[in-house]
């Protein structure tokens, strides 16, 4: 069938635009899968992840060390509480052996055990210097010729009742001073006794407190055991946490940049074949337009495919040019 002439221009026009087309070469290299590099906050997490492997041990170590000191205080506890017991029992047997040391009876201890010698030396003195004073009474009576008078007698008498009380007053004095002495010895050591025993009852209070003190020190090691586990336990999770986040971030990021390279990629094959569409769609037109002029027989389906929709259309446009020319060279 006879083409129309005034589509023949056009077809003319079809084949210089699909010779120039089909002989440019398609760049592919932009159709290339490319994959997204991994996101800086994908690659942060997984550095903080390799810092935070074992980050906790010092505060395990930490915990580990009020633990040992907190054994430690309790150790040194029980040791006091120890030492109260003989603290209390020695200041008992001093309270026992001070109530010993009263009533009329409690200077006796203190008397001095030679007190009895002492005095018999001292009598046996005395009454040598008494028998001395007796022979000078006699003596004197002799020579004045008085011996064996009653003056030599009086005399004598007076000396003798004299000298008898100077014995007793002495041997009263003797006995007095080492009672005296003996008391005081007694009064000084209860006071010293009931010194000792208030000592021990300062030492219990000192020792009872420190007791007091190293239990406290132990219960405020084991809360700082217990805190350090804490921070433990804290800063791990807090880390996973930060992990978690930058790689959920990451990934999502990651997953935006590869979204955008695959429709970059898409859009440079739609670029790279938008002539052939193009050039497609006016061949589809021309054999269209032939075949509603001269009949149906040149009539072309749409190809999904821009590249092979233009071939179909140039197909039904090489069937034209058979029309037109009828074998002869194309001008």
């Amino acid at each position: 069938m006879a083409i129309a002439e005034f589509l023949e221009p056009a077809i003319k026009d079809y084949a210089t635009q699909a010779k120039a087309t089909y002989s440019a070469p398609i760049n592919t290299s932009t159709f290339a899968q490319k994959v997204a590099p991994q996101d800086a906050m994908t690659t942060q997490a997984a550095a903080l992840a390799t810092q935070g492997v074992g980050s906790y041990s010092p505060y395990l170590q930490a915990a580990q060390t009020a633990q040992t000191q907190g054994a430690g205080a309790l150790g040194q506890a029980a040791t006091a509480v120890g030492g109260l017991g003989a603290i209390q029992g020695q200041a008992g047997n001093i309270a026992q052996g001070q109530a010993g040391m009263t009533g009329p009876q409690a200077y006796q201890p203190f008397m001095s055990p030679y007190q009895s010698q002492v005095i018999d030396a001292t009598l046996s003195e005395f009454d040598r210097s008494r028998g001395q004073g007796q022979q000078n009474i006699k003596d004197q009576a002799f020579a004045s010729g008085n011996f064996g008078g009653g003056r030599e007698g009086a005399m004598l008498g007076q000396y003798n009742a004299d000298s008898l009380a100077d014995r007793s007053a002495l041997q009263a004095s003797m006995l007095q001073q080492g009672f005296g002495q003996a008391n005081q010895l007694a009064q000084q050591n209860f006071a010293n006794q009931g010194q000792l025993f208030n000592n021990q009852q300062n030492l219990f209070q000192m020792q009872n407190q420190q007791n007091l003190s190293n239990q406290g020190l132990a219960g405020a090691y084991g809360n700082q055991m217990n805190q350090q586990f804490g921070l433990s336990d804290f800063g791990r999770q807090g880390m996973g946490q930060d992990i978690n986040a930058l790689g959920s971030l990451g990934a999502a990021n990651q997953a935006q940049q590869q979204a955008q390279l695959n429709a970059d990629r898409i859009n440079n094959q739609t670029a790279a074949y938008e002539p052939y569409g193009r050039l497609s769609q006016y061949g589809n037109t021309l054999t269209g337009l032939a075949g509603g002029v001269a009949g149906q027989q040149y009539q072309q389906e749409e190809a999904a495919d821009p590249y092979a929709s233009a071939l179909a259309g140039a197909t039904g446009v090489a069937g034209l040019f058979g029309q037109i020319y009828g074998g002869r060279k194309f001008p």
